[in-house]
């Protein structure tokens, strides 16, 4: 009885160690992954459209790029909330939020939307004044 005792903690102790060891294997900080597609005012996929990103600190914005099929991969992002956007020829999404945990993959949906140029229009006369 002694003898399974014994073998039975000697068990727990190996099975504690080795869970121990993986956990201490296991990185805890790593890097996490934001995916992503950029659909236009269509609901189509918007091909080739350049995905901005920066962190909630504010740091320099950085870039990528949505594949021909408007799919957009991000990795090697530290833990945090970053702001992403995309835009591409005429159109841009609004900046949405998201959460970036280590070791983890988060998807996001852009919706590109029609920019409205800020640039005045053209002026036209459309009555002529004389001096008398």
């Amino acid at each position: 009885m002694k003898s399974k005792f014994i073998t039975a903690a000697a068990l727990l102790f190996v099975a504690g160690f080795a869970f121990a060891a993986s956990a201490a294997a296991t990185p805890q900080g790593g890097s996490g992954v934001v995916t992503g597609v950029v659909l236009g005012p269509d609901k189509k996929p918007v091909p080739n459209a350049v995905i901005t990103y920066q962190n909630a600190g504010g740091s320099a914005p950085h870039m990528a790029h949505a594949d021909a099929h408007g799919h957009f991969t991000i990795s090697k992002l530290k833990g945090d909330v970053y702001a992403v956007r995309a835009t591409s020829n005429g159109f841009s999404s609004t900046w949405e939020n998201v959460a970036v945990h280590p070791g983890k993959t988060r998807t996001v949906t852009l919706h590109a939307i029609i920019e409205k140029s800020d640039e005045p229009k053209a002026f036209t006369a459309t009555r002529t004044y004389e001096q008398n």
